[in-house]
């Protein structure tokens, strides 16, 4: 029988991580309570901001994880991988004519915190998946590099550059695959703990401004592929979804990217909210309740 967290592997649990930007550090807060309650990950599969939590999380499972994440969360806050004046953004979008943002930032601050830089290093098996532009179809990273992967995953379109890889070209992961729980189950895993940003359980309505027009449509791409993996479910595996904690609603505010002001706030809230989700199903790593 393969292991957990191989193709064609069976049993074990998985934590799967959704993207969602800086709305992703509710994620550390999950992380928190699933540890405290003793829940510990066979495998790990992450998207976008989900893929920086998750491959952090892949190379230290434990405790002292969500101690590293949230001195990452606090250098995002403070170092501002998304700084620069209006003027200086719009000088990148005109010298490069992709995106806003250089990517080196965010690559310093990963080569920085995680201690490993390969996926055959991780202490637990983790994927993250890009999305191919050539190829139209998403990628899952298993092994090789670990922080080219991971940017990959987290290439927002229009806001950081696509990576090349081999001479292939990605983008952010959570445009083929936003919640991955398909990935998990059909890499064997029998519980899978759903970390999300705290907008799958909102209701949408029509856009009432042009801002709001991608964000609809995406989040209408997003949900439609979550619902599909959760009805496609095959007997004998559990799934929990972890609530946020997150009583604002979505609206236009998501879409102030670099604004890292709740992020102590946003933490602290998903910690409590899972933290007693999982005292009253008492969810535990065999699924059990």
């Amino acid at each position: 029988m393969a292991a957990p967290g191989t193709p064609g592997g069976t049993g074990g649990t998985a934590f799967v991580l959704g993207g969602g930007g800086v709305l992703g550090a509710a994620e550390v807060g999950m992380l928190q309570a699933l540890f405290e309650h003793g829940v510990r990950p066979d495998l790990i599969v992450g998207t976008s901001v989900g893929a920086i939590n998750g491959a952090l999380v892949a190379a230290d499972p434990g405790s002292s994880a969500v101690d590293r994440l949230r001195a990452v969360w606090e250098e995002l806050a403070s170092q501002g991988i998304f700084a620069g004046s209006v003027l200086a953004r719009l000088g990148t979008l005109a010298r490069t004519r992709t995106h806003l943002h250089p990517r080196e930032p965010l690559r310093d601050l990963l080569e920085t915190h995680l201690p490993v830089r390969t996926f055959a290093e991780l202490h637990v098996p983790f994927q993250c998946v890009a999305a191919s532009i050539e190829r139209a179809a998403e990628h899952w990273f298993t092994e090789g590099a670990l922080v080219d992967a991971v940017l990959a995953s987290c290439a927002v379109p229009g806001l950081l550059p696509a990576v090349e890889l081999e001479g292939e070209h990605y983008l952010d992961g959570g445009l083929v695959h936003s919640i991955p729980v398909g990935r998990a189950v059909a890499l064997g895993a029998d519980t899978v703990y759903v970390l999300h940003v705290g907008r799958i359980d909102r209701p949408l309505s029509p856009p009432t401004g042009p801002w709001e027009v991608a964000q609809v449509a995406f989040e209408i791409a997003r949900r439609h592929r979550f619902a599909a993996d959760l009805a496609a479910l095959p007997p004998g595996v559990t799934v929990h979804v972890l609530p946020s904690g997150d009583p604002a609603p979505p609206g236009a505010a998501n879409l102030r990217y670099r604004d890292f002001s709740s992020v102590p706030a946003r933490i602290d809230q998903a910690y409590v909210a899972a933290r007693d989700h999982l005292d009253r199903s008492g969810a535990s790593r065999d699924g059990g309740t």
